[in-house]
């Protein structure tokens, strides 16, 4: 007779109904699809473990960067703490499967007897039977992943020395992946909630797992034994996303904090997650960026200034110089826009910036009002370096545009303006795409002078009507 773990927590932290679970599930990865970082796989991921409806979105962004390994991962790792009991060391089931409303998943039991070999690892399945650090993640690997065997461990008072051993002995190859289990802060207020996870984010970025304190993380050990294999194998932490409850389903006087890292030798800060590589910057901190620019409008309406920024209290990306625009929608009509078209600050300083000037300084609009915050749409572009264009004539200027993709600069006569790409989306021909800007720059729509100068960007941008979950005004 087969011995199974049974759900323990399905109806309360997740639907306990097959369709309706299938139904948030398929709703919550084909947003992050859309949102997923190119690239392999990765080896790991971070995720939160929180009921669906508050870290469903965060834990999403993880699973959609796994989904890309699913026709050859046939063994899933998955480790997280001990919520529901005291434990010394780790322990693992002594069952034969876990079950949810999707089915059951076979344990992989030689994997699990070999780890009992190591002497902070014992088989007992009390810590399990309630345990929802585990068993949350279960209906979104079902979901991703044909057929897989499952290697659950839940962990107790240990080091994080003992984990990476546990790490290292079933880490295998491209077959096996591992999952690692952990919301970040508890029940601080909104502000210093993004500050304490802030640097958290930091520390796993550094792998760094020392630097993560014990009411940083519910799942530090694990985090910190994660960290200390990547930093040994050469992997490299890349942030999916970074929110709380706040920012989800919860109100914003006591919030939880989540994140999803994943680590791959092709992913991380040197790879791409530099102000110049803006799309990739936009995949990982996007949502950052947003709730930096929506506090400092809140900040701005009981205030009068913009948000002050520490760039230490942000990840090492928004440390950079960069420009940025930030761009307000009301009713779908414009409500402010506010930009640098050159880098010369931070990124975080920036976006704080914009976001407050866009708000109260855009002088073809009266200041923003808190009454209007709920219908607005809110938006922030990070722009690529620039490119400078040649040109013998307006003709071949504007032959050289590329229609809802460049963002275009231009100066004359001491004059200068910009359009971001999304202007394109109104002036689709490129005459009067220039002419437009021309009279913005306060020429004549068909000045031309032998002193016209011309720039291209890209630009990569993120919405707040593309957020799978949570206003920003709450």
């Amino acid at each position: 007779m087969t011995a199974v773990r049974p759900a323990a927590v399905a109806g309360m932290f997740y639907p306990d109904e097959v369709h309706a679970l299938r139904d948030v599930l398929h709703r919550e990865l084909d947003a992050a699809s859309r949102r997923r970082t190119p690239g392999a796989a990765p080896k790991a991921i971070i995720a939160p473990h929180a009921g669906y409806v508050y870290s469903g979105p965060i834990a999403a962004s993880a699973y959609a960067q796994l989904a890309a390994a699913a026709d050859e991962v046939r063994r899933i790792v998955l480790i997280g703490p001990s919520h529901r009991m005291p434990l010394r060391g780790l322990a693992v089931p002594s069952v034969d499967a876990f079950e949810t409303p999707l089915g059951r998943i076979e344990l992989d039991r030689a994997a699990i007897a070999d780890l009992l070999w190591l002497p902070q690892v014992r088989e007992w399945d009390a810590p399990h039977a309630e345990e929802h650090s585990l068993e949350v993640h279960l209906p979104f690997l079902q979901t991703i992943f044909p057929r897989f065997t499952l290697v659950p461990i839940v962990v107790g008072e240990a080091d994080a020395a003992e984990v990476a051993e546990v790490l290292d002995r079933v880490w295998g190859g491209a077959e096996t992946r591992i999952v690692v289990s952990s919301d970040l802060s508890h029940y601080l207020d909104y502000m210093s909630a993004q500050r304490v996870d802030a640097a958290t984010c930091q520390a796993i970025e550094a792998l760094d797992g020392e630097r993560i304190g014990r009411d940083q993380a519910c799942g530090r050990v694990p985090v910190a034994g994660l960290l200390a294999v990547a930093r040994r194998r050469g992997l490299r932490a890349t942030t999916l996303d970074l929110r709380t409850s706040g920012d989800t389903a919860g109100d914003r006087r006591r919030v939880v904090g989540y994140g999803a890292w994943m680590f791959g030798e092709g992913s991380g800060l040197r790879n791409g997650d530099t102000p110049g590589d803006s799309a990739g910057l936009i995949a990982r901190h996007g949502t950052t960026l947003l709730r930096l620019a929506a506090a400092s409008i809140l900040h701005g309406i009981h205030h009068n200034r913009s948000l002050p920024v520490n760039p230490s209290d942000y990840p090492a990306a928004l440390r950079e110089q960069a420009a940025t625009f930030v761009t307000l929608k009301g009713a779908g009509q414009l409500r402010g826009c506010i930009g640098t078209i050159d880098a010369w600050r931070t990124l975080a300083e920036d976006v704080s910036a914009n976001g407050f000037a866009a708000a109260f300084r855009d002088g073809r609009f009266p200041p923003l009002q808190e009454s209007e915050l709920p219908a607005l749409e809110l938006s922030v572009s990070v722009l690529a370096p620039q490119e400078e264009l040649h040109f013998t004539d307006e003709a071949d200027l504007l032959a050289q545009l590329r229609p809802g993709a460049d963002g275009v600069i231009i100066r004359s006569d001491g004059q200068r303006a910009v359009f971001l790409p999304q202007v394109w989306q109104t002036l689709p021909e490129p005459a009067a795409f220039m002419a437009h800007l021309k009279t913005k720059a306060g020429l004549d729509h068909d000045h031309w002078s032998a002193d016209f100068q011309a720039w291209r960007f890209a630009v990569d941008s993120i919405s707040s009507a593309t957020l799978a979950a949570g206003a920003l005004w709450s």
